[in-house]
């Protein structure tokens, strides 16, 4: 698929419904957790599809567009698509009074209600059962593994931690993401889960079922799968470690083999030829640091030393060869269930364009993102636990090199590049969201910039 394809309005659609609809959109879709452009008003909003999932549940996918907003480069054209899942009804119920969206005025849906079908227990009851049953709606398909068995009438309830898409636990036993912002292409949370399971990987959860659209072009909408009912996230883990004034060694050491045992796996399942991106990478590297410094001063001071860590990953060992990788690994990307680890949500990073999610990368850049997560819940309450951090930084890496046959750490180059990358992300995300955690990443940018890690 060429770089540029998007998701953009057709002509012929029928854009009917939006008469309804706009007004109702342009108010409620910025105000989501998930819509990728808070504060800005939405000025374009166009209909790309509209399907009857089941009576009173209309399907959409919209276009949005907000002045003011440049296209990523090889994002292809401005604006977003995203996927709605509307309920219609005369009168609310007041259970419902968090999903509402507002009461149509004009058009066909004039004097109807419009609220948000997920949270609507009936909806997504009816949500899995096309699941459960696989087949076609209008552009829509509905597919699923069959030897897995999806019990009918599992009590749905919204899982109110998810932030980029929309998630519904089903009865404890089962977990369907449905996407939000929706790219053309295979989203990488089906794909890799997919293949990691024909590997025999048992760190990820393998998809069940899923649902996809093949208007206006072929895009993953959902994925369904099995549901870790008392497991706990690793960041609440280190924070609960961190609180009682525990070490979080052994569970680091434990968590590095079993990334390693992860990246084992996808480069079995995504074979890729060896090639050396050094130098596109540090190039890569050093425009984000440059933008990152011209929005964020703070930044600035520190700029010509990080450039060299860019610079020596030209010249250091090239280390491990690129491959699939997760793309934003952190402790709030793994859970532990007993005594085991798992690696959920391969979406990668939502904002960035499908096609880089899915490149091959070097597995350095997942294990940096770990060891500054680390870096994070140190610092979640003063006083600051550098030395917690040091500890599980080295026990992470070392339980990496056990299963991985290479040790992150004998890469210091490499690392310290990647941790520098990370490390100015978060910088600039923090100033833009939350600017009282922005001394969090600057501390890591001080130490990379005066010590070299």
């Amino acid at each position: 698929m060429p770089k540029t394809a998007s998701l953009r309005p057709r002509p012929s659609v029928a854009a009917g419904p939006m008469a309804s609809l706009a007004g109702l959109l342009r108010e409620w879709l910025p105000r989501q957790r998930w819509f990728a452009g808070k504060d800005r008003p939405v000025t374009d909003l166009g209909l790309l599809s509209m399907t009857e999932l089941f009576p009173g549940c209309l399907h959409l996918l919209v276009h949005t567009g907000q002045s003011g907003v440049p296209a990523p480069s090889g994002a292809g054209p401005a604006g977003d698509c995203y996927q709605l899942l509307l309920g219609v009804r005369r009168h609310l119920s007041p259970r419902l009074g968090r999903a509402l969206i507002g009461r149509a005025e004009e058009g066909p849906l004039a004097g109807l209600t419009v609220y948000d079908a997920l949270q609507d227990p009936r909806s997504a009851q009816l949500l899995l059962e096309r699941l459960r049953q696989p087949g076609a709606a209008g552009p829509l398909r509905f597919e699923a593994d069959p030897s897995v068995h999806v019990p009918p009438g599992l009590v749905p309830r919204v899982l109110e931690a998810e932030q980029s898409n929309s998630s519904l636990v089903y009865g404890d036993e089962f977990i369907l993401k449905v996407f939000r912002r929706v790219q053309p292409g295979v989203n990488p949370d089906l794909e890799v889960p997919g293949a990691l399971a024909g590997q025999g990987c048992g760190r990820v959860p393998a998809p069940v079922a899923w649902f996809r659209t093949t208007h206006p072009q072929e895009a993953t909408l959902g994925v369904l799968q099995p549901f870790l009912p008392d497991a706990s996230d690793g960041w609440a883990l280190a924070l609960q470690a961190l609180a009682a004034g525990d070490e979080f060694t052994v569970q680091a050491r434990e968590l590095g083999r079993a990334t390693a045992e992860v990246h084992l796996a996808l480069a079995a399942a995504f074979p890729a030829g060896a090639h050396d991106e050094s130098v596109r990478t540090a190039a890569a590297m050093t425009e984000r640091l440059d933008a990152a410094a011209h929005c964020v001063p703070a930044l600035r001071p520190y700029v010509p030393r990080l450039r060299t860590a860019f610079g020596a990953l030209v010249a250091c060992d090239p280390g491990p060869p690129a491959q699939r990788i997760h793309g934003d690994l952190h402790l709030g990307q793994v859970l532990r269930a007993g005594r085991d680890w798992f690696v959920i949500d391969f979406e990668g990073e939502p904002s960035r364009p499908l096609a880089e999610r899915r490149s091959t990368q070097s597995p350095v850049r997942d294990i940096a993102g770990m060891l500054r997560s680390f870096d994070y819940a140190a610092r979640q309450r003063r006083p600051w636990r550098p030395e917690w951090a040091r500890r599980c930084r080295e026990a992470y890496c070392a339980g990496y090199a056990e299963r991985a046959g290479w040790d992150p750490r004998k890469k210091h180059g490499l690392l310290r590049a990647y941790e520098t990358d990370r490390a100015v992300y978060e910088v600039l995300y923090e100033a833009r969201h939350r600017p009282d955690w922005l001394p969090v990443p600057m501390a890591a940018i001080e130490r990379l910039a005066v010590r070299g890690g």
